[in-house]
């Protein structure tokens, strides 16, 4: 029972130095690893005082697997290169909301789908409401040529246009490493399980396998997801009504633009005038009379109350002149 214990320990430590090698080669930052997910029960192995050795009975790396990072090297050149494409255009149409369902349906007859739409309202620069959409569609990636094509067909102009494509072959292959060494583990676990009579041993191994098998699912995950970027590439549409678009004309005289804008700014003062005068009787008027009022009667009262005393200085002095010759 101790060899068999044991041996379980062992296999869980070859793969945990198989996972160091994989973070020491350097993940991508689009791969995570949920390494901080390792059960604690992994270390219980060693607690039940199994000290014979069976190193040599760990399973040895399969061919072509990761050995220090050079195995899954030579595989991603080996294998069909799995690279996500996206694109990104701008347009500019006459009918926003026709061409939006146009590029919907399109998506759908070449075997995508729509991931989401939106179309909301702008406006042009004299603030005319105008709709404006973005669209954001999925189709096969053989396709993306074509896609581009078709929404690009009948505008009025393309504003910008923009392609990315990333490379995720070497990961995938990480991916596929890892998930062959944690089915094996997996396999070898059950094999222990089986053979397990001790309550508290079956309970270090349910555990362990309850973790790998999260792990499985997590790693497929992780591949389902690249294959489905990869099989299927994203178009992100901005779509802008004709009506935003203002053409700039350089050594063109038109009377007749002139005379308009003219027109309009003269609506725009009047406009502006009447609402100063609205704002003005309504509420500057009424402030002024009421801060004036108290204002202006202070002032009156103040100088009466000056010129009487300036008066009555003047009597005064007079009589102190008099007071005086008398004196002499």
């Amino acid at each position: 029972m101790k060899r068999i214990f044991f041996k379980g320990f062992v296999i869980a430590a070859a793969l945990v130095l198989s996972a160091c090698g994989t973070l020491s080669r350097g993940q991508s930052a689009s791969e995570p690893y949920y390494d901080d997910m390792a059960p604690q029960a992994l270390p219980t192995m060693m607690d039940m005082g199994y000290e014979e050795s069976y190193a040599e009975e760990a399973p040895a790396p399969a061919s072509g697997e990761r050995a220090g990072g050079s195995g899954n090297d030579a595989n991603a050149s080996s294998v069909e290169r799995l690279v996500i494409q996206n694109a990104d255009i701008s347009i500019v149409v006459s009918d926003v909301e026709g061409r939006m369902e146009n590029i919907q349906e399109m998506a759908r007859q070449m075997g995508g789908f729509v991931v989401e739409s939106n179309l909301y309202q702008g406006y042009t620069r004299e603030y005319t409401p105008v709709p404006e959409a973005t669209v954001t569609i999925r189709v096969p990636s053989e396709k993306l040529e074509q896609a581009l094509d078709l929404i690009k067909k009948d505008v009025v102009e393309v504003q910008n246009e923009s392609r990315s494509g990333q490379d995720v072959t070497a990961e995938y292959v990480d991916l596929k490493s890892r998930l062959k060494n944690l089915e094996a583990a997996e396999a070898q676990l059950n094999e222990i399980m089986q053979n397990a009579t001790e309550t508290e041993d079956v309970v270090n191994v349910f555990n362990q396998l309850v973790y790998y098998r999260e792990q499985i699912e997590i790693v497929k995950g992780q591949m389902e997801y690249y294959e489905d970027a990869a099989a299927l590439s994203a178009i992100r549409i901005r779509i802008v009504a004709e009506e935003t678009i203002q053409p700039i004309q350089i050594g063109k005289w038109e009377p007749q633009g002139v005379a308009r804008d003219a027109i309009q700014d003269l609506i725009y003062f009047y406009q502006d005038f009447v609402d100063f005068l609205i704002r003005f009787v309504i509420y500057t008027l009424p402030v002024w009379i009421t801060v004036g009022i108290p204002l202006y009667l202070i002032f009156i009262g103040g100088r009466w109350v000056f010129r009487k005393l300036r008066g009555n200085k003047k009597k005064a002095e007079p009589k102190v002149e008099e007071e005086k010759k008398n004196k002499k």
